[in-house]
């Protein structure tokens, strides 16, 4: 859904026209100096052609525009005139000043990928021509009589040559050596998915471990290994010597936090959207094949299209994947199906009122509203079923799908289970499930990767004091009082910002630990209902039943007990009191609980049929107080709650009326005296 600015059209009038201006009327003072308005009546509206202004809820749909066949008024086709207030056109130059920065704005990202690209060609052109140039040095110094004796410093010219070799062209050494290890491990070893995720992610950290580690073993080998030299020119060796090993030994501590930092954001992902993201990609199969835009040539796969990469597509085994356990998927499978379901949405075909559907057949665009879910679960259902039939059938869908599909979507839909046919109103609320679904799990993986960023930027922030700290032992320029003095100083900090630090710990273990919810769920907290809209490392913002949004920080919600209905099971209970007469005869009560043993039988997929029908108290001796337990075959993250209960109310009113129960209240003298009063 793209959102974007309302423009507001403004129009001034002066009252003595007689045109009536449906925008904006100000009467005109005839006082001279700034125009001041008297009285205003404003109303803003949108420009025809431009979006509605962005929610601030990421979970709340927009409303849909109203047709102007439904008797709304139409929509307005061209902007109002604003006129000037002044007579200075500075507004104007600012306007076009802006759209300028917007324009640059949308254009910023292809820049920079173009200027990355350029980055990389002048970089590599500069250490092939170093590359080059060392090489016929050394050639010249290994060949060239004169150039053989040459010494600096007391070394000869060709091992400067060898390690300036090492220096300047090891980067290019060392990024072919990752791509060869990287197409031996994927063509070669049998755990290639495992381990080339995380050397295609650590690559960078990788390529410079190798390359001081190559500079290390040149410096060793080639200029330490002469043994003639001065007292001076031994400390500048060790010096130097110590500066490259202290370099190495920062550059692995980064890459073990780099190593750390993915795999927790790897298990995290496992073990809290594998099931999810299974699911949602299960039900993207379903409809795509009821659409009819699946490939024929793939049986069983379906086609990502990501944006922004045109037309190219990647292909997802379905029957493979719903096959795999959570504790077998690689990490390099989770970390593209992840990818996939970020930049991607549910697909089905884009057919308006005005073409035909034959000619939009090739027209495809993702559900990006639930307004649009209802419309494709309306077209498909008219699509599959047969002329004049209110039920898709199991033959209807074997035209599409394989029999041993069909037997695992069949229980997705309500009521197919048991009858073997798919009701209109159950296709319409699998598709909006699975549009829903999708959207909150998308904005789940972004939270999620925005949360391990700043998990990376806190870990980061330690390892480079650790490295520093390191880096001061190796090169023995800090003595014990210096230490002791840095010591006491973290000493300071910890007692400065130490709850601070406890608070930023305490959220950590809340999100990635415990993580007691995800986006789009619906919690219970200190007896208040709310729905999760945005989840980040230090706080997590809900949404009210009346859309107001709180901030809760993430360190007091680890404090309290919490309650998903989302993560609940389908299977929650719910009760309807009720009182009647107590002159109400046994047998009538008897039939009502034999009716209500009906209704409740004749709505599995509503309620379970464990019920009962018990007396909880006589008031007065003129009425029973009854209460009707039932227990549903949903949890309460949906509103269905409301609409089956009040469903059941209507039908224990209906039940009651035709047994003829009711509740009278016990009859009440009343004296009436007439008093006759006095004529005065």
């Amino acid at each position: 859904m793209e959102t974007g600015k309302d423009e507001v059209a403004v129009e001034i009038q002066d009252a003595s026209t007689t045109t009536s201006s449906p925008a904006f009327e100000v009467e005109l003072p005839t006082l001279t100096g700034p125009i001041l308005p008297t009285s205003t009546s404003l109303r803003y509206r949108n420009v025809s052609g431009l979006p509605s202004t962005e929610p601030k809820s990421r979970i709340l749909e927009p409303v849909p525009p109203k047709s102007p066949l439904n008797g709304a008024p139409p929509a307005v086709t061209t902007p109002t005139p604003v006129a000037p207030v002044t007579g200075n056109q500075a507004g104007d130059d600012d306007e076009e000043e802006d759209d300028a920065d917007v324009y640059k704005a949308q254009t910023s990202e292809i820049e920079s990928k173009k200027n990355r690209r350029k980055k990389r060609v002048v970089w590599f052109t500069i250490e092939c021509i170093f590359f080059v140039l060392l090489m016929a040095l050394l050639i010249c110094s290994l060949l060239v009589n004169y150039l053989k004796s040459v010494r600096i410093w007391s070394i000869y010219l060709w091992r400067w040559c060898v390690l300036a070799l090492v220096i300047f062209c090891g980067h290019i050494f060392t990024e072919f050596l990752i791509n060869a290890i990287v197409i031996l491990i994927t063509r070669v070893f049998l755990l290639k998915r495992k381990v080339a995720y995380f050397l295609f992610a650590m690559k960078d950290s990788i390529q410079v471990d190798i390359w001081l580690s190559l500079i290390l073993v040149a410096w060793a080998l080639i200029i330490n290994s002469e043994g003639r030299r001065s007292v001076e020119s031994a400390r500048i060796h060790s010096y130097i010597e110590r500066v490259i090993v202290s370099t190495l030994v920062g550059a692995v501590i980064w890459t073990v936090k780099t190593f750390l930092v993915k795999l927790e954001g790897t298990r995290f992902h496992v073990r809290t959207y594998f099931d999810r993201i299974q699911e949602s990609i299960f039900h993207q199969y379903i409809l795509q094949a009821l659409s009819g835009i699946l490939n024929e040539n793939e049986t069983g796969h379906i086609s990502f299209r990501r944006v922004g990469k045109g037309s190219k597509e990647q292909l997802i085994n379905v029957n493979k994947l719903c096959k795999i356990k959570r504790e077998n998927i690689s990490s390099w499978t989770m970390g593209g199906l992840i990818q996939l379901i970020r930049n991607s949405g549910l697909p089905t075909h884009s057919v308006t009122d005005d073409i035909d559907e034959e000619e939009n057949n090739s027209s495809i665009k993702d559900i990006e509203s639930e307004a649009e879910a209802i419309s494709s679960a309306n077209r498909i259902f008219s699509k599959l079923a047969k002329p004049g039939s209110k039920y898709i059938e199991v033959d209807d869908l074997l035209a599409y799908m394989k029999r041993e599909e069909v037997i695992k979507a069949i229980p997705l839909f309500e009521g197919a289970a048991e009858t073997r046919m798919i009701k209109r109103s159950s296709f319409r609320k699998f598709v909006l499930k699975a549009y829903r679904e999708r959207k909150f799990l998308a904005y789940s993986l972004n939270d999620s990767k925005t949360a391990i960023e700043e998990l990376n930027k806190l870990s980061s922030a330690v390892v480079l004091v650790v490295i520093i700290i390191v880096w001061l032992l190796i090169m023995q320029i800090t003595t014990n009082t210096a230490l002791l003095f840095i010591f006491s100083q973290f000493l300071l900090v910890s007692f400065i910002f130490g709850n601070s630090l406890k608070t930023v710990f305490e959220s950590l273990i809340f999100v990635f630990i415990v993580h007691p919810f995800d986006v789009g769920d619906r919690c219970e907290i200190d007896g208040v209902q709310m729905t999760v809209d945005e989840m980040n490392i230090m706080t997590t913002i809900f949404l009210k039943s009346d859309n107001q949004k709180v901030y809760y920080p993430n360190s007091q919600l680890a404090m309290k007990p919490i309650g998903n209905f989302n993560r609940s099971p389908e299977m929650m209970r719910d009760s309807v009191e009720f009182a009647i007469d107590f002159s109400t005869p046994l047998s009538s009560i008897a039939a009502l609980k034999e009716q209500i043993k009906k209704y409740v039988e004749s709505k599995p997929k509503h309620w379970s049929p464990s019920h009962s029908v018990q007396i909880n108290e006589i008031v007065n001796m003129d009425k029973m107080i009854l209460g009707l337990h039932l227990t549903h075959t949903i949890n309460f993250q949906n509103s269905e709650r409301g609409s089956r209960k009040s469903d059941l109310i209507l039908e224990l009113k209906r039940i009651l009326e035709d047994l003829q129960i009711k509740y009278r209240l016990l009859h009440q003298e009343v004296h009436v005296k007439y008093i006759d009063e006095p004529r005065s």
